[in-house]
């Protein structure tokens, strides 16, 4: 029986949108074995959130294969290529500018901000913010990921899997990222509820989110791409959000310069 990811607001009313027999154009080149390549979305009725649907077991991706499928041993090169980009072209410096904006509304002139990113891969935002002088913490699953934020990065790291992490283990912080993790998570309302125990009670969440808006262009967008289990619609990410325990403070759409369509949002307890 192919294998349901739930829409985050409950609904069983879905129609199928994209198939797929073959992996799209600029997919990631995974190795699905001897796994029939097929797989759907389906999009919701009620909030126009897409769910996956497929009969392949794609726990391998999340078990290295991505790191070593999307990095390999050119972490460093493809680290240094994307800081080198000029601010008009970098998802990155866009995301840092907003944070800014955000925390300078939020916080007190001078106070020292703690940030821990969830899903911090080739820690490029960590190492952005850092320029700022704030206090990073970058947590990732994969140990290479998290030598690479310690040792090249130069900011705190931790190699574990969040959900299996105790607040214990690493205090609580002033501002908690979440940039284009969720959508990897078959269920994000239970991951985004577990952050509440890390977040400090005047501090917020700042998460990035594939956005449905780019089902205009086709099933061949990277949005679509086998290792998203979920395209959020701005309902289906104010549902998800409130269903974690979460007050929505402000969500937009953008299409950044890489010309990924996004939702950002704001979250606060």
């Amino acid at each position: 029986m192919p294998q349901k990811i739930n829409c985050p607001c409950g609904s069983s009313s879905r129609h199928t949108t994209f198939t797929y027999n073959e992996p799209p154009l600029g997919e990631t080149a995974f190795d699905i074995g001897n796994q029939s390549y097929t797989r759907s979305y389906e999009c919701c009725d009620y909030c126009g959130h897409y769910s996956s649907v497929t009969e392949m077991d794609l726990g391998f991706i999340y078990d290295g294969a991505y790191v070593n499928q999307t990095y390999g041993d050119r972490m460093g090169q493809i680290f240094n290529r994307i800081i080198a980009l000029p601010p008009e072209k970098s998802d990155n410096e866009g995301r840092a500018q907003y944070l800014l904006s955000q925390a300078q509304n939020h916080f007190n002139d001078g106070q020292k901000i703690s940030l821990l990113d969830i899903g911090s891969g080739l820690s490029v935002f960590p190492w952005r913010m850092k320029k700022e002088g704030w206090d990073i913490t970058a947590l990732d699953p994969d140990e290479r990921a998290a030598r690479h934020a310690k040792e090249v990065v130069g900011v705190k790291s931790i190699a574990a899997d969040f959900l299996e992490l105790n607040a214990n283990d690493c205090g609580t912080f002033d501002i908690i990222t979440l940039n284009k993790v969720l959508e990897h998570v078959e269920k994000p309302a239970e991951m985004l509820e577990k952050v509440q125990d890390f977040l400090k009670p005047n501090g917020f969440v700042y998460i990035e989110l594939p956005d449905v808006a780019a089902a205009v262009d086709g099933k061949g967008r990277e949005e679509f791409f086998i290792e998203h289990h979920h395209i959020f619609s701005i309902a289906s990410m104010s549902i998800m959000a409130e269903k974690a325990g979460f007050k929505v403070e402000r969500i937009e759409r953008l299409i950044e310069p890489s010309t990924k369509y996004t939702l950002r949002g704001i979250l606060k307890l």
